[in-house]
């Protein structure tokens, strides 16, 4: 590592490496590292059985933004891949986005007017929550009791590790209804999966740049810090800071991969779970991804997970007290011009993959035009 580069980027996920292609095409030289043993973050794929396997879960690339459609058109083609999850609940099946369907399922309606009346009413009973206290406030006085209690509490409940009536009523903001028989969860006009999975994107995205895996960051950071003028970091923002203000919270995930020697096991690529007595959330079967006609199958169990030390940090908890916290960290970050942050991590945001990219995007540009005055 005695090569001097402009930047080191902390990270070779989807952020890191759109940040660096920008920046080669710019002839800006980087070196990006990660502590894992294989590029692409979390949209990672490892192929088991001929089957490709989103190892850290189902990523479903979705967006309405055209600029950012083209530009990873560019490093991988897209299938149609059209994400219409299940829920389970109870032995019965139901539709995802809520919709015609769902509403049908649920109360033998067929028309928009019925559906629209039953809402109505159930919503009426919830009329005295004026301020909701809490998300179970919040959801019961936007949908009512049968879609809360079948589809929302049980779910949210396990993916947050703790009671609706404990978690932030801004959580559930709203909840989308759509009055038309239409099971396709994202508005956004372009959505696919990678042909090939998503490491064929990483792989285009990262060529000729510098890449050292197995290497953690705080383990070699004195050595680190002195081979580039700037630093990109996408992991936890407060383990940058030694956690000097407190610890972030996050939430983690456990998975549970299962070969089976069958070719279909559930029919769909995702099933919610939502009885709070079952202890996943997710039951994903990955062939569907891509229209496999292997003949077996891999599907994974998703588990939502504490986060400690030792685990991988998912999603992190945007409530008032942590985002109090948060904006104390970011202003640690904005006095040192020599580190930038972004990801979900570094920005403790839930991004999805669309805003990953738009927003790298943007960072570069930035950084670019920095570098010209």
């Amino acid at each position: 590592m005695k090569r001097k580069y402009d930047y080191l980027i902390v990270g070779a996920g989807l952020y890191g490496a759109v940040f660096a292609y920008q920046m080669r095409q710019a002839g800006i030289s980087c070196l990006v590292i990660d502590k894992r043993s294989h590029k692409g973050g979390n949209v990672y794929c490892e192929d088991i059985d001929n089957i490709r396997v989103h190892k850290y879960g189902a990523h479903i690339f979705h967006t309405d933004n055209q600029g950012v459609w083209d530009f990873v058109n560019r490093f991988a083609k897209f299938n149609r891949y059209t994400n219409s999850p299940l829920a389970y609940f109870k032995g019965k099946l139901y539709n995802l986005p809520f919709n015609m369907n769902t509403f049908s399922q649920l109360w033998g309606v067929k028309t928009p007017a019925e559906a629209q009346a039953k809402i109505a009413e159930q919503r009426k009973v919830f009329d005295f929550i004026k301020e909701p206290r809490n998300l179970e406030e919040q959801a019961l006085k936007l949908c009512g009791e049968d879609i809360y209690s079948c589809l929302i509490k049980g779910y949210t409940e396990k993916q947050w590790g703790r009671s609706a009536k404990e978690l932030p009523a801004f959580i559930i903001k709203r909840i989308p209804f759509r009055f038309i028989y239409d099971n396709n969860y994202f508005n956004d006009a372009y959505q696919g999966i990678p042909i090939g999975g998503y490491n064929v994107l990483i792989d285009a995205l990262l060529e000729g740049i510098d890449v050292h895996l197995n290497t953690d960051y705080f383990k070699s950071k004195a050595e680190l810090e002195c081979i580039a003028d700037k630093i990109l970091f996408t992991g936890c923002i407060d383990e940058y800071f030694d956690c000097c203000l407190g610890n972030l919270e996050y939430r983690s995930l456990r998975f549970e991969n299962h070969s089976l020697n069958i070719g279909n096991f559930q029919g769909n690529a995702v099933i919610n779970y939502c009885e709070r007595e079952v202890p996943y959330t997710r039951v994903i079967e990955h062939k569907h991804f891509e229209f496999g006609t292997q003949p077996t199958t891999v599907v994974t169990y998703e588990f939502p997970d504490s986060f400690e030390i030792g685990k991988e940090p998912y999603y992190p908890v945007n409530d008032e007290k942590n985002m109090e916290l948060y904006y104390k960290y970011q202003e640690l970050a904005v006095r040192d011009s020599s580190v930038l942050f972004g990801g979900r991590l570094g920005k403790y945001a839930y991004l999805d993959m669309d805003d990953t990219v738009e927003a790298a995007l943007s960072l570069a540009e930035k950084e670019i035009e920095l570098r010209k005055k």
